[in-house]
């Protein structure tokens, strides 16, 4: 079995995200449900690609399908904790993205949770395989690795 991995830092993201957490998101055992935290990855990375242009959810002709994601929960988070969600781009290929996303509870430097999120890009209307839109492309690699100050969150 391979070691547990280390949780990352918020300097290992170039953009954040600030997200509340809601009363119904606590679960019976006093925590944010682990299905609430797939919610912050998919709102963090669309609301990204909205707030930038790339993305129109009603009209878009290429949209991204979800085909896998994937959560590791190092600690709690809980009602009325702040959630900063941190977001990068891993891989850039030519039909798809596979996201990260770092979960930091209120000014926590160490991610309470973190995972990926890989989009498949496909025409809307015939759901065959397409390319990354260039636009998206381009704003994308500003997510890769080292990531881009402009996409830096003050909070960061």
């Amino acid at each position: 079995m391979s070691p547990r991995p280390q949780p990352h830092t918020r300097s290992d993201y170039p953009h954040f995200r600030e997200l509340t957490t809601r009363w119904l998101d606590n679960d019976a055992y006093g925590h944010v449900n682990n299905v609430v935290y797939y919610a912050y990855f998919d709102t963090v990375v669309n609301q990204f690609l909205i707030e930038h242009g790339v993305l129109q959810v009603a009209t878009s002709p290429v949209i991204g399908l979800v085909v896998e994601t994937q959560c590791r929960y190092f600690s709690p988070i809980t009602f009325p904790d702040t959630v900063w969600a941190g977001l990068r781009v891993a891989h850039l290929g030519g039909s798809s993205v596979r996201y990260e996303v770092g979960l930091f509870r209120n000014g926590d430097q160490s991610a309470a949770a973190q995972g990926h999120f890989v989009h498949v890009y496909v025409e809307r209307e015939s759901r065959r395989p397409a390319g990354v839109p260039d636009a998206m492309r381009r704003l994308l690699q500003m997510l890769q690795s080292s990531g881009s100050a402009e996409t830096r969150s003050d909070h960061s």
